[in-house]
Formats: structure tokens, C-alpha cells, sequence
């Protein structure tokens, strides 16, 4: 529910757009009297001798070359070719007093100059940056490409970070505005701001700021310092700005030491914006308008891409889900506006299958029945599939109409053709239950450093369980491999990055000489170009006996044996064996996220079926429930009886007392493992199991 204050602010600032539309409209022509084609043609690039940079200010070679010849086009200019296509079809939408209000790709282009003179106005230097700290609104995509327009650097800061990780990013990137959500991210601003030597103004979007400090804005206020300012100005910065310079710092959540600005260039936005879509099938709105939910944090390049830059590049609609979407009210959002496209990371498509679970347990017997027989048809159909095209089953055509369609539709996921997940591996087990719900998920791979997407699935490149096949226009080779065929993918393409802000020696590791990205990741790929991804290297165990073993394919197995199971994490670098941490599945505080004592329900049905009472986590760590305890033992006895060597059998594990959780430390904000963090928090219990 939005404050009165904000309300009226709100108001005003779509009255004074309004007023301002008419000298909009007419410079709108002014940018000139000159047509699209006569904006881009032969727009210079920087001058560049390196395909890599660690300097704001510098410049990159671009890898044009024959698969992917295209024009290099700014931010900017996509999307004046995007508002003289979809000017007046929605783009953006938000939910005030229970109604969505829209607003035009020509609004929105209007409200992003409005931004950016007045980010210019607060004193924005070029190649400076505007952090934004906060949940996705429409706001937070004024912010961003306003600061671009007005040639700084854009920014993401995770909502979650501490004042001290917040100080970090900002300090690095020279940032001169910062952004904020609300009141509680404006007081962790506020707790460094003496250590921010760049700093010159902060502006707070929703809400209005509790006290009066000099330099901060409430967002009316920021919108209004330049309704009277002249557009030449920003004109002239726009028309400076070149493809090969940098736009955008991604930060690496940072598992190991302190995060990296990935810097990205225009060309490596609007390039992967327009090809990596593709893949998955996304259509031009002039075709189809397509819409999505955004919800996920737009410092991480997953979402940027989908829900910001791809949005804007085919004219899609988007939706801001609430600030509490990951608490519970994301499946409310999906169901209002039924969205054509989806992504999720793994973590999010796990909650969204427990909830199914859930309420098919709840089901007569029936209906449960039902259901199960409609899920193992579709799974079965969906197996055989080799084309989106293939035709199937009349059997299959039954349950999806008497069943599926209902459960899709629970989850708002009724008219959505295309599902996607990335950001980290996801299990088996997950693809395996959304096809038996007719849902296909499409894994995408890649990494910050490859703006998103390197290697995408989509309806004409899906595999199980591959990541998909490179994005056309990019490549990718295999160095050291082994006698398998499993080696280090390596990246190549418009995509690649342009280096990490002032860091030479990490740019430098991650860049070959030849301008090859190391991923650090280990995959084999087929004779169809499907990518299997197999492992990180870094996260390869080499025993105290020299045998190397990557630990994410025992660690999905044993999930997989044990539905009781949340969290698995294999010990073993330079010990004489292996042994295993584990967690239980258990609910979440819906208001903190953090794990708590109550086992989930999957985990207590595990449990009765074996005859045990247990529904906390107390219940059965140390020993106390010989049952959970034995049953846990086998499925991990199961595990090893398919392991190649010894030396890849699990000998010792335990049960921790909590959960892995973002809060706690284990996961990072993309619930990927943050192995060195628990390996640190957990030396001890691990430390005892090699006591002699």
C-alpha cells in the first residue's frame, strides 16, 4: 500500500510528465529531424588496441566477425528503435491501491531522459557511477538507463548486502548518486556515507525520506530538478557515447574474496539483448507482445538481461512483482497477470514443486491419484520429445486438459509458453517434476562475465540433462581435456566481457592471450553440440590418494536418493577419504527466510513412512532418531555402490543443526554453495571426522 505522500508525489510526476510531453514530442523529432537509419549510420567506435580494459574510461576491441556481423548499437539507440516500433504499446506496469498502472515505451523513454538530466544535474561525471540498492521497480529501470543516457556507469547493489559490502561497490565504482529503495537500505547509505569520497547526492524511490539531509532526494524531487533544463545537453552526451565503452558493472557476489566489477560494454548489452532471446524463442511485439514477471535482483546479470535489457530490445511488458515476491506473494503476481515468459533460479522453481507437493498431499485419494497418473503421463510424453513440434499422445492430450492445465494455473503459469532457469545448476529431480506438469524447463549457462547467456536450451535445442547449445554468434572451445572428453569451456563472442574494473591481474587470469574467457567450469559437449556441465575446477576435491572428483554429481545423487535431504556438501581436498555435510529439509520464517526448527513437509512424510514422529530438526540430529539415521545411511550405501573408485565412496557424514540459507552465510544471493564460507564455519565438525 503506497503512503498518501507518496500517492501525491506520484500524481504530480505523472501530471508534470504530461505537461512536459509537448516539448518531449517535438524534441522527440529533435533527436533529431534525423531517422533511425541516418542516427545509426556509421556511428564511430572509441579508439581501441586491446580486446580488454580494467579502466572505466577505456575502450575495447569488439569481436565482430563473421557469425556475428552486426552494426554495434548503444543502449540508447536500441531503445529509440524500440520506442519508434512500440511507442505506444505498454512496457512497464506496477500495482497501486490493487490496480496495475501502465505506462508506454514512449513514457518510459520520456521518464529515463527526465532521470538522466537530472543525474547529470546532481552532478554525474562521465564514466562515474549511479549505484541502485533496492527491489525492481520501475523506478530502479529509470535509474538505470537514465545513468547511461547521462554517461555514467550503471550499478546494481543486492538488497541483502551489508553497509560494508554496499561501501565496497560504491567506493569501487566512483559512484556519485546512490539510489535507494526505502528507509532501511537509506540507512545503511547512511552508516558509510562519511567513507564515500565520490558521493554527491542520495535519492530515495519509494517513500518519502524520514529526515531532512542535505543531498538526499525524495524520487519527485530528483524528477523535477531538470523539467525546466534544455535536452541539448543530454543530446550531446548521448551522441558522444560509443558501443566499445563500458555502461554497466555487474559485481560477482564474491564466494571467494572481494567482489569483481564485471564491466560491460553497449555492444555487449544490446548484442546479447537481442541474440541470446532468441534461443528461447522471446517474439518481437510487433508479432506477439510478450510479458513477465520481474522479480529476481536486477544486480545480478540473469535478471538484468531478461527482465531490463530484453524487454526493452523486443517491446516486452513488464510486471513488477511485490517486494516480498521471494516471501510468498510471487504465485498471487503470476496468477493476476499470467505471464507469457518465466525465469526462475533453481531455488525458486524447488518452491514452487514443494508447494505442488504440498497441496497433491492434501488431496483426496481420488483426486491425489488423479493427479499422480496425469504427472507420470505427461513426464513419460515429454521424455520421448525430441521437437516441440512432434506430436503427442491422445493420452497425454487428456491429462493435460482434465489435470495439468489446472495445476499450471494455480501456479499463474497458464498462458506461459516459455519457462527458463539459470544462474545455477538445477537438479534433475526439478526438470523431471515440471514436465510432468507439461512445463519444460530451459537451462541457460554462462556467467556475469558473459553478460548472461552463453549456452541457452530452448524449443529447438532441448536435451536432457544439457545446458543447450551456444548462442548463435558465440563460440566456445575445450581446453585440457581427458580422456572422456571433459574439459574447461572457454567462451568467445560478442558477449565476453570487457575486463574487471581496476583489477589487471584477475582480468588477466580470466582472459587468455588470444582473448579466450576460462569459465572455470569442467563440461563434456555431444556430437549435437549439447553442453554437460560436470563441475567447477576450483571446486574439484583432489584426495590426499590424488584422485580427482567433482562433488556436484554425488551430492545430486544423494538428494536424489534421500527426499529428506536440502543440502549436500562433499569433503574431501587433500584428505585420505570423503565424508559429507548435511542438511534436512526444513520451513522458512516467512519474514527473515532464514531456516527454522519446523522439518518441511516432505521431510515429516519421509519420516512417518518410516515409522518416526520427528517434525523438528531436534528431533533427529545426534543420533536421536535411529530411523531417519538408518534410512539416511542406506540411501547414501546406494550412492556408493554406483561410485567408479573407492576413493569416490562416502565413508563419514553428519547432519548439521540448520539449514544452508542466504542469511546464514552459506549461500550466496543466487543460492549458489559458497563451499570455502562453510568450510570455514564447519572446520570443526569436519576437522572430527579425520581424528584418528
Amino acid at each position: 500500500m503506497d503512503s498518501p505522500d507518496e500517492e501525491k508525489g506520484y500524481d504530480q510526476l505523472e501530471k508534470s510528465v504530461q505537461e512536459s510531453m509537448a516539448h518531449e514530442q517535438t524534441h522527440h523529432a529533435s533527436i533529431g529531424n534525423k531517422t533511425i537509419e541516418e542516427e545509426f549510420a556509421g556511428t564511430p567506435l572509441a579508439p581501441a588496441h586491446s580486446l580488454w580494459t580494467t579502466d572505466a574510461k577505456g575502450s575495447v576491441r569488439l569481436r565482430i566477425e563473421e557469425g556475428c556481423p552486426e552494426e554495434p548499437i548503444t543502449i540508447h539507440q536500441m531503445f529509440k528503435e524500440s520506442v519508434e516500433k512500440y511507442g505506444n504499446m505498454y512496457a512497464l506496469a506496477r500495482k497501486r491501491n490493487n490496480k496495475w498502472e501502465k505506462i508506454t515505451f514512449l513514457e518510459y523513454y520520456q521518464f529515463c531522459r527526465r532521470a538522466a538530466k537530472s543525474f547529470m544535474k546532481l552532478g554525474l561525471e562521465r564514466f562515474h557511477g549511479v549505484a541502485i540498492l533496492g527491489f525492481n521497480s520501475a523506478e530502479w529501470f529509470f535509474s538505470a538507463v537514465g545513468a547511461i543516457m547521462a554517461g555514467g556507469i550503471m550499478t546494481g547493489i543486492y538488497a541483502t548486502n551489508s553497509p560494508e559490502a554496499c561501501q565496497y561497490v560504491v567506493t569501487d565504482s566512483k559512484a556519485n548518486v546512490i539510489v535507494v529503495e526505502n528507509q532501511k537500505q537509506l540507512d545503511k547509505v547512511l552508516q558509510i556515507r562519511d567513507r564515500l569520497p565520490h558521493l554527491k547526492a542520495i535519492v530515495q524511490y519509494s517513500g518519502h525520506p524520514q529526515q531532512k539531509i542535505s543531498n538526499l532526494y525524495s524520487w519527485e524531487e530528483f524528477m523535477e530538478l531538470s523539467l525546466d533544463d534544455s535536452e541539448e545537453e543530454l543530446d550531446d552526451i548521448i551522441s558522444s557515447q560509443r558501443a566499445n565503452q563500458c555502461c554497466v558493472l555487474i559485481y560477482t557476489s564474491g564466494t571467494t574474496g572481494q567482489p569483481k566489477g564485471v564491466m560491460l560494454s553497449h555492444d555487449n548489452i544490446t548484442w546479447t539483448a537481442n541474440h541470446a532471446s532468441r534461443v528461447g524463442d522471446m517474439q518481437p511485439a510487433d508479432t506477439k507482445q510478450e510479458s513477465l514477471v520481474s522479480y529476481l535482483p536486477l544486480s545480478h546479470i540473469a535478471a538484468q538481461i531478461f527482465d531490463l535489457w530484453t524487454s526493452i530490445q523486443w517491446g516486452e511488458l513488464v510486471y513488477f512483482a511485490q517486494p516480498d515476491a521471494l516471501k510468498g506473494s510471487l504465485v498471487t503476481t503470476l496468477r493476476e497477470v499470467c505471464p507469457t515468459s518465466h525465469m526462475g533460479v533453481p531455488r525458486v522453481w524447488e518452491k514452487m514443486m514443494e508447494k505442488i507437493k504440498q497441496g497433491i498431499s492434501e488431496c483426496g485419494y481420488l483426486k491425489k491419484k488423479l493427479v499422480t497418473w496425469a504427472m507420470s503421463v505427461s513426464l513419460g510424453a515429454n521424455q520421448k520429445l525430441t521437437h516441440k513440434d512432434d506430436e503427442k499422445p491422445f493420452l497425454f492430450s487428456l491429462a493435460d486438459s482434465l489435470v495439468l492445465q489446472k495445476l499450471r494455473a494455480e501456479l499463474g503459469l497458464s498462458c506461459c509458453q516459455k519457462f527458463f532457469s539459470g544462474a545455477a545448476p538445477i537438479s534433475s529431480e526439478t526438470v523431471q517434476f515440471f514436465l510432468g506438469l507439461n512445463i519444460c524447463l530451459y537451462e541457460a549457462y554462462g556467467m556475469s562475465e558473459s553478460t548472461g547467456p552463453h549456452f541457452m536450451s530452448g524449443p529447438n535445442a532441448y536435451k536432457l540433462p544439457s545446458c543447450g547449445k551456444v548462442v548463435p554468434g558465440c563460440r566456445y572451445k575445450m581446453v585440457n581435456t581427458d580422456s572422456k572428453g571433459t574439459g574447461e569451456i572457454c567462451f568467445w563472442g560478442r558477449n565476453i566481457f570487457m575486463g574487471f574494473l581496476n583489477m589487471e591481474d584477475k582480468t588477466r587470469e580470466a582472459l587468455d592471450e588470444n582473448g579466450w574467457l576460462h569459465s572455470g567450469d569442467l563440461g563434456e559437449i555431444d556430437e549435437e553440440g549439447f553442453l554437460y556441465i560436470t563441475g567447477r575446477i576450483k571446486e574439484l576435491i583432489i584426495t590426499a590418494g590424488g584422485e580427482n572428483i567433482p562433488p556436484a554429481p554425488i551430492e545430486e545423487a544423494v538428494k536424489k536418493e534421500l527426499p529428506i535431504i536440502s543440502n549436500a556438501m562433499l569433503i574431501g581436498d587433500k584428505r585420505k577419504f570423503l565424508s559429507m555435510l548435511l542438511t534436512l529439509k526444513c520451513c522458512s520464517d516467512t519474514e527473515t527466510m532464514a531456516p527454522t526448527e519446523e522439518l518441511s513437509m516432505e521431510a515429516v512424510e519421509f519420516c512417518e513412512q518410516l515409522g518416526s514422529q520427528a517434525t523438528k530438526v531436534s528431533d533427529i540430529i545426534g543420533g536421536k532418531d535411529k530411523e531417519v539415521y538408518r534410512a539416511i545411511q542406506e540411501g547414501i550405501d546406494r550412492v556408493n555402490s554406483a561410485a567408479t573408485s573407492n576413493a569416490q565412496r562416502i565413508q563419514k557424514w553428519t547432519i548439521l543443526k540448520k539449514d544452508f540459507s542466504v542469511s546464514g552465510g552459506e549461500l550466496g544471493p543466487t543460492m549458489k554453495l559458497r563451499r570455502p564460507v562453510v568450510l570455514e564455519m564447519y572446520h570443526k565438525v569436519i576437522d572430527n571426522f579425520y581424528q584418528e
